[in-house]
């Protein structure tokens, strides 16, 4: 068992994420940068899929009452055990008793924090992920408080060397300043030519609105091509009529300060929607923080699958390093 101490910023329990259920207008939430996630079950032995903990910006102060295996991985947010740094991308041993804590946020914005056996807490729709809007998943469907007691599960599915460490060409970098790749659709058409161009030629500023349901970007207004709205669309010229958003799919409500949706935004609405972040780039999106910037590059869907093939290539490497695949 973990008793939360102090419950840091943002601490839930996220897994993979509620996959099927986008239809019925339930999100996935998990974890948002799943390629940290990934590598975190993976140095404990987990199946991929165990839910585990996402830390954002500030970490908690945790204590074992029970011997454990954990790993670290994500932002820099360095952790300490018992007052002592301890390293992160790593196998690590906990004893009953000990305190895991952690510094002030370097690089990065979020961290993962998985534990042998994985966090022990209800399916819900088939996934432990936390979607805090709706006050469903995870613990009691919300973010730990001080006073919260984890169950650590018991399914296991490789015993991992204390030490194991992912290899140095494995673990990202993060920056102050970010490509991110999108594909161009949806709505695109919507925008004039000169600010689709502006679009992608200017450094877009993270603003303090970011969180697991959205990034906004402030940079320069962008313009829509005028036309007479079709019923069932608003009467601003950035409305249309409803359509299903995917996630990262990025919106530009009233042509001000573009929002990218991410894992817990609503599935679907009314304005027009430029462009899709692709998948391998919302863990890059994940560890962005307020006031840090984003060029957005456009790909085409060939780009993206290749892009794709590369991140599952390294997670085969990791499994391989660690002689699991």
């Amino acid at each position: 068992m973990i008793k939360v101490i102090q419950p840091g910023l943002q601490t839930t329990v996220q897994d993979h994420g509620r996959i099927g259920y986008y239809e019925v207008g339930m999100p996935p939430s998990g974890a948002m940068d799943k390629y940290s996630y990934t590598a975190a079950n993976i140095l404990v032995g987990n199946d991929e899929n165990a839910a585990a903990l996402e830390i954002t910006y500030m970490g908690p102060v945790l204590e074992f009452h029970q011997d454990a295996v954990i790993a670290l991985t994500g932002g820099e947010i360095p952790p300490k055990v018992n007052g002592q740094p301890v390293p992160m991308w790593e196998t690590l041993a906990v004893k009953a008793g000990d305190q895991l804590s952690f510094d002030f946020v370097k690089q990065g914005a979020r961290v993962y924090l998985a534990v042998a056996g994985g966090i022990d807490v209800p399916l819900i729709m088939d996934s432990r992920s936390t979607y805090t809007l709706c006050g469903i998943g995870g613990l009691d469907g919300r973010p730990l408080q001080a006073g919260d007691e984890l169950k650590i599960g018991y399914e296991v599915k490789h015993q991992v060397k204390i030490g194991t460490r992912i290899q140095d060409e494995l673990i990202p970098t993060f920056s102050k300043t970010n490509e991110i790749r999108v594909v161009v659709g949806l709505c695109s058409y919507r925008l004039t030519e000169e600010s689709k161009e502006r679009f992608f030629s200017i450094d877009w500023t993270v603003t303090p609105e970011a969180n697991r349901v959205g990034y906004r970007f402030k940079g320069e207004r962008l313009n829509f091509v005028e036309r007479e709205q079709p019923f069932g669309a608003g009467s601003n010229p950035s409305n249309v009529v409803d359509l299903g958003y995917p996630i990262g799919s990025i919106q530009v409500p009233d042509g001000v300060e573009p929002i990218a949706l991410l894992n817990d935004a609503v599935t679907g609405g009314g304005y027009a929607t430029i462009c899709t972040i692709i998948s391998t780039d919302l863990n890059k999106m994940a560890q962005i923080k307020t006031n840090e910037k984003v060029r957005f590059v456009a790909v085409s869907i060939e780009e993206a699958l290749q892009a794709r093939k590369e991140y599952k290539d390294k997670v085969a490497q990791m499994k391989q390093q660690l002689q699991l695949s």
